[in-house]
């Protein structure tokens, strides 16, 4: 029982993390609402190739929100919706492997960019672990 509310718990910190995250980025942009970085750290040199771009960077934070969401609202139907959240795990995980793409190991390895890698690299297998062994 003390499980099922802790891993309750921390998908929904999660969710709620994830929603933030898609909310900066979803209604901010490219250069973000500013809830974790400064707006103010690029200058733009062709306004509709970066409008466009932005527009494709708010869909993907919508879409982020929208993953936050599932994981929130997971947490009243944790046992049916366990599956989806497994598979949202991996997704995550799989899309962190991206991060590499860069071939800059200074950014990858960055404190700007470790403690996210960390979470998806590792932090989002783990759970799915949680999730798959969890007896709801």
């Amino acid at each position: 029982m003390r499980t099922t509310i802790a891993l309750k718990l921390v998908i929904l910190l999660i969710g709620i993390a994830i929603m933030f995250l898609g909310l900066n980025i979803g209604l901010g942009g490219i250069r973000t609402l500013g809830w974790q970085i400064p707006q103010n750290f690029l200058n733009v040199t062709d306004a509709l190739t970066f409008q466009t771009q932005d527009n494709h960077i708010r869909f993907i934070g919508g879409v982020w929100f929208g993953i936050g969401m599932i994981f929130a609202l997971s947490t009243l139907a944790l046992a049916k919706l366990r599956p989806t959240l497994i598979s949202l795990c991996a997704i995550i995980a799989v899309a962190g492997l991206f991060r590499f793409s860069i071939l800059d190991t200074d950014v990858i390895f960055s404190a700007a960019i470790l403690p996210s890698l960390v979470f998806e690299l590792l932090g989002f297998p783990l759970l799915a672990i949680w999730l798959y062994r969890s007896k709801l």
